[in-house]
Order: structure tokens, then sequence, then C-alpha cells
């Protein structure tokens, strides 16, 4: 499989590939080329996920952002959500139909410190009400499936009144991460996924939080796919036993077969 090349892993914002140049490499003309919007917790997996015959241009982010992209008419192939009623709608809205719709995982939170901190993750969600806490960092809940399960978390553990004060936002879970990776925030609620990256695996200390059952994630192959058969590739890819490997690899949960 070719690859585009990506800014760092976990960058801030969207992270989109970057154009091929003609007459720069090339690609093989048996490859086909599938543009995939995908969740920012599965830069780890997608980064090495292998599919035969297949290049893969991924764009990362939040993904009730890239809802509202392919609604408008965003030119992607492969939707690939953290919220599994995401892919739902777009098939509501005519975009893509039902039978390619498909669950994939499960995320996991977690609750991340930085390196150097006092604060033991091991504590729980109670230390964000610890007066050392000052900056909790947590993905936008407005459109990205991880920041309202982190509301959720400390909701059910009867923190959140005294976290709202603190909350610095990300656009998407990975914005999220980078703000503990540099300092900018004292604890964060990010993806498991994140933490067991190649780029933070070695940073800071974390624990798991308990499921609350609000990251299910599915994905779908778009209607006007240009080729929805390299698309379903993907899928096949992801959903089979090197994807399921991978998402097991970087904390992921996996639907039942």
């Amino acid at each position: 499989m070719t690859r585009w090349p990506g800014r760092r892993p976990w960058a801030v914002g969207l992270a989109v590939a970057l154009a091929l140049i003609p007459g720069c490499g090339g690609s093989d003309p048996q490859t086909a080329l599938v543009r995939v919007a995908a969740a920012s917790d599965l830069q780890p997996v997608l980064d090495l996920l292998e599919v035969d015959g297949v290049e893969l241009q991924v764009t990362y982010g939040s993904s009730g952002t890239f809802l509202q992209q392919l609604v408008n008419g965003a030119p992607y192939d492969l939707y690939l959500s953290a919220d599994a009623t995401y892919p739902r709608e777009l098939v509501d809205r005519g975009l893509a139909d039902a039978v390619d719709v498909f669950p994939y995982a499960e995320g996991r939170l977690v609750l991340w410190v930085p390196d150097g901190s006092p604060l033991d993750p091991a504590d729980g969600l109670g230390l964000l009400a610890d007066s050392r806490v000052r900056n909790v960092a947590i993905a936008n809940p407005e459109h990205a499936p991880y920041g309202r399960a982190a509301v959720a978390a400390m909701r059910a553990a009867g923190v959140e009144s005294d976290a709202r004060p603190k909350l610095v936002l990300g656009e998407n879970v990975a914005q999220a991460a980078d703000f503990v990776a540099s300092g900018g925030a004292d604890v964060g609620l990010v993806a498991k996924s994140a933490v067991l990256s190649e780029a933070l695996s070695d940073v800071g200390r974390w624990a798991d939080l308990p499921s609350t059952g609000d990251l299910d994630q599915a994905g779908v192959v778009l209607r006007r796919a240009r080729d929805r058969d390299a698309a379903r590739s993907v899928r096949d890819a992801l959903t089979g036993a090197p994807g399921r490997d991978l998402l097991q690899r970087f904390g992921f949960d996996l639907p039942e077969r």
C-alpha cells in the first residue's frame, strides 16, 4: 500500500495529507486512491494499516466537524467516525447506503497527566477538584464524541461542576492530548490510543476511566466515492484481522463479529 505523507502524529487541528505533485515520484497506476475522513483517535492505527492496491489520503479531525463537511459535499470516499450515529445520519440524508455502514471499535477514555506532575491519575476523576489542577483538557463536546464522553464521565463521577471552570477545549481529542503533552494543561481526558501512540507512549502517566458506552465507533463508504470497491477494501482491512490487531494494540475495544 502506498501512503501519502502527513503532519506529525496528534498534530493540533486537522492533519491534512499533502497533495501529490505530478512528476515527483508519482503513484503506481494500478493503485487506487481512497480519501478518508477519520476521527483523530485513529491516527496510530491508520498510520500502520496496510491495504493492498490502495493509497490512503487521510484527513484527521473531529467526527462532528466531518459530518457537517460531508453534508456540505466534502470530497471523501470513506468516513470513520468516533460516533456510530453519524454514519447512519448520512444514510438518512441519502449520502450513503445502509449496507455500507460498519462498526469497527469502541474508543476508550483515559485520565492523563504530563511528565513531572505531582498528580496521580490512579486517583481517578476526583483529582479534577484538586486545587493544584488549573486546566483540564478535553475535546470540544459540541462536535467531538470524546468531548461528550469526557463530560459524561465527569458528571457520573460528580466532579463536573468542579471541572467546568478549568476546561480547556481542543478542536478534537488529538489537540486535547497536545495540550497535556506540551504542558498547557495539568490533566487531560483523552483517547487511550493517543497515550499508546509512538509519539506519546513515553510521555506522562495515565489511568483508564470506566466506559460510559458513549464511544461506539463506525464507518461508512460514501455514495460519492470515486472507487467504492477500493473504499470497501479499506473497510475490510480495518475490520479484518490486521485492523483488529492494530485497534487492540492501541487500546480500542472491539465489537462482536
